[in-house]
């Protein structure tokens, strides 16, 4: 069973700074580690994403302005929120993805998450 834990969240000042960090149990080897979020009221978005192989998509709201990257431990990712906007406050999830293909060439997406972390940026 796979299991993603969080840390970071917290209070934050418009234009602060936090650092959330997601580790993932096991050995697997995931095809991306994302950051999602979701405000009150709106649905679940993502943020930024890792791919295995070092590529990086972020949304438009925090390019520039958030970095992930991937931890020294294995399974590990972290996402860098400089600049903050009360705009960011949300629960954020860190997302695990794992595509796998049959000898078929059937292929299967699995998704875990984390229970998630508050951000809240307020003065």
């Amino acid at each position: 069973q796979v299991q993603l834990v969080e840390s970071g969240g917290g209070l934050v000042q418009p234009g602060g700074s936090l650092r959330l960090s997601c580790a993932a149990s096991g050995s697997i080897r995931f095809n991306s580690m994302s950051w999602y979020r979701q405000a009150p009221g709106k649905q679940r978005e993502l943020v930024a994403a890792l791919t295995s192989g070092g590529s990086t998509n972020y949304a438009d709201s925090v390019k520039g302005r958030f970095t992930i990257s991937r931890g020294n431990a294995k399974n590990t990712v972290s996402l860098q929120m400089n600049s903050l906007k009360p705009e960011d406050t949300a629960v954020y999830y860190c997302n695990a993805k794992l595509i796998t293909i049959s000898s078929m060439g059937a292929g299967r997406e699995y998704n875990y998450w984390g229970q998630g972390t508050q951000v809240t940026v307020s003065s």
